[in-house]
């Protein structure tokens, strides 16, 4: 299933893709949506309506979110372990790991949401005062690998939500069943509907589509160099960041 504007659904197709245990192919974990660009189109729709008063909620509050984020991972630290390790092969020691990570950096963006931003620099005029401020781009693509399923989707989703954008997450198709569980904890701490949106499937099809998709004006990339290549020029040509 896709989380698009709140709600969980299937792809528009109807295709999934099957997720196993790598070290059992007979363990199923479950199937997930195999997404096209229309349902990358339907996930973006909902992030860049939401956007607007997600950047209008005071930065404290967001990170009252984030730091909600936080406790629900640590309370469900040792079931996300577990699940990663039957997904992805990692051991328990480093999938609890991967797991804090998400935790600690939850809880270092959460005190961010109460530091200074922006600058005020002199001003070369008389009785002027001069001053930068930090904006939200807007909607956001997060683009991420299979062997961090926690920790990378984490290092991408708290700044971005912090700073008040919209996100699209297509996690790594080798591991959807830990990014639906992360994006579960983020609807369950009451993130508002549409900020948060996961699209499930290939990188070739919904990761493509979601770089190429005109309203999300910025993309968060870790994987291969010749993908990273093609992202690049890609986001250059439209000009995003």
């Amino acid at each position: 299933m896709n989380f698009i504007g709140g709600r969980w659904v299937p792809a528009r197709s109807g295709a999934t893709i099957v997720d196993r245990n790598p070290a059992d192919a007979d363990d199923v974990i479950g199937e997930y949506a195999r997404s096209s660009a229309q349902d990358v189109a339907d996930a973006v729709a909902a992030a860049h309506a939401a956007q607007p008063a997600w950047a209008a909620t005071p930065m404290p509050k967001r990170g009252d979110y984030l730091l909600r984020l936080g406790g629900v991972i640590e309370r469900d630290k040792d079931a996300l372990a577990a699940l990663m390790t039957r997904e992805m092969g990692k051991t328990a020691k480093e999938a609890r790991g991967d797991v804090q990570e998400g935790i600690d950096f939850a809880y270092f963006m959460a005190g961010q949401s109460r530091a200074p931003i922006g600058d005020t620099v002199p001003s070369e005029l008389p009785r002027k005062l001069s001053m930068t401020l930090r904006h939200p781009i807007g909607v956001v693509g997060l683009i991420t690998p299979w062997n961090f399923p926690i920790a990378i989707p984490t290092w991408k989703l708290w700044p971005a939500l912090l700073a008040g954008n919209g996100v699209v997450l297509k996690a790594a198709e080798d591991t959807p069943a830990c990014a639906h569980r992360l994006v579960e904890l983020c609807a369950e701490v009451g993130i508002p509907d549409g900020v948060v949106n996961l699209v499930q499937g290939l990188g070739e099809e919904a990761g493509w589509a979601l770089v190429q998709h005109p309203d999300v004006r910025a993309i968060s990339f870790t994987g291969s160099l010749a993908t990273g290549k093609l992202i690049a020029a890609e986001c250059g040509r439209q000009m995003k960041r």
